[in-house]
């Protein structure tokens, strides 16, 4: 049996587990709210992580089409970049789907065909986090930029109430720039 056959076979487990998992990262009481409400609505975020694991687990396994696994990475990394996880442990969770699979294909392993197929899927396991860790960067980066906007407004708008700064009006005189000095000897 070829290793995508048994993996496209074993998904629920898989990805159950691997959900299971990622899950853990969260605090005590959070990962047991994430994973017994099955409310989409009163638990969108462990929704969210569900199906877009699910919808991974479907494209490691056909392919690597790198805008699809964006597109279903996105959502889940945005979630772990505004928590107070640390890089590692927001992108941390891909490496749990060597896990899974690991624990749900124990038995076949000993094949040595699926040994050679396995170790080819890690890898682009890997590449998959790499992807996340990107993603991770440019949502820190947003999020960053968000909070410098924030301040500067804030600091803007509290000179302003103190009178220490003003908008100019529209029909202001416009000003000439000095773009050189002159000595004079």
């Amino acid at each position: 049996m070829q290793l995508n056959d048994l993996l496209i076979q074993k998904k629920t487990a898989i990805t159950k587990l691997w959900f299971d998992l990622a899950i853990e990262t969260y605090p005590a009481d959070t990962a047991k709210f994430l994973k017994s409400q099955k409310d989409p609505f009163a638990n969108p975020v462990g929704r969210t992580i569900f199906r877009g694991l699910e919808a991974l687990f479907d494209e490691l396994v056909k392919g690597m089409d790198i805008e699809a696994i964006t597109s279903y990475l996105d959502p889940i990394i945005r979630i772990r970049a505004v928590q107070n996880f640390s890089p590692s442990q927001a992108v941390g969770f891909i490496f749990f789907l060597k896990t899974a699979i690991k624990e749900s294909i124990r038995k076949e392993l000993p094949q040595k065909q699926l040994i050679t197929d396995l170790q080819l899927f890690e890898s682009k396991i890997d590449n998959l986090s790499l992807i996340a860790f990107n993603l991770y960067m440019q949502c820190k980066e947003k999020i960053f930029e968000l909070k410098a906007n924030e301040m500067k407004n804030r600091t803007f708008k509290a000179f302003e109430r103190a009178g220490l700064v003003s908008e100019l009006p529209a029909d202001a005189p416009h000003l000439e720039p000095i773009n050189h000095i002159t000595k004079e000897a």
